[in-house]
């Protein structure tokens, strides 16, 4: 397995992954994948990772601008999203691994996510990777009808934009 960067060309596995995970009604408020010229507007341009084993996509992670002011330029959203055949492998962990890596190389400072309290896998992974819960928004959005709450987690870089 290699974690690579992500082209055009893997969106329909890509797409694949994120409606498997939008399937589970804990990963994301969406209710459906965009198309890539939405997602690819929507994320940085650096910091979009697959992971990859003979062609198979198993996982894939990116960046989102949190804003577009200036001042947020170094703080980016995670999505990481895992095939549901290759969930509790470890492959979430090498890429985050690979995402902070990468983002570090990008200038970012800080990345944030916000995780669903149902999704302990999640939880675990950005508790592991040094992200420290920060609060939770309460009744936040809906999705199929039910409000949900969301955690949120940051990780501050120890190299970037401290100084």
């Amino acid at each position: 397995m290699i974690i690579r960067q992500m082209t055009a060309s893997d969106w329909e596995q890509v797409s694949n992954i994120y409606s498997e995970g939008i399937a589970t009604g804990f990963a994301t408020f969406e209710t459906s994948a965009p198309d890539y010229g939405q997602w690819d507007s929507s994320h940085t341009e650096h910091s979009r990772l697959v992971a990859e084993d003979n062609g198979i996509l198993l996982g894939w992670a990116a960046l989102s601008p949190v804003s577009s002011r200036c001042v947020y330029g170094g703080v980016g959203e995670v999505s990481i999203y895992i095939s549901s055949q290759s969930r509790g492998k470890g492959i979430g962990q090498l890429l985050m691994e690979r995402l902070i890596e990468e983002s570090e190389k990008a200038g970012f400072w800080t990345l944030q996510s916000g995780v669903f309290p149902e999704n302990t896998g999640s939880i675990k992974l950005h508790e592991k990777m040094g992200f420290r819960y920060i609060g939770k928004r309460e009744r936040i959005g809906k999705i199929h009808g039910a409000w949900k709450d969301n955690l949120l987690f940051e990780r501050r870089s120890s190299t970037v934009g401290m100084d």
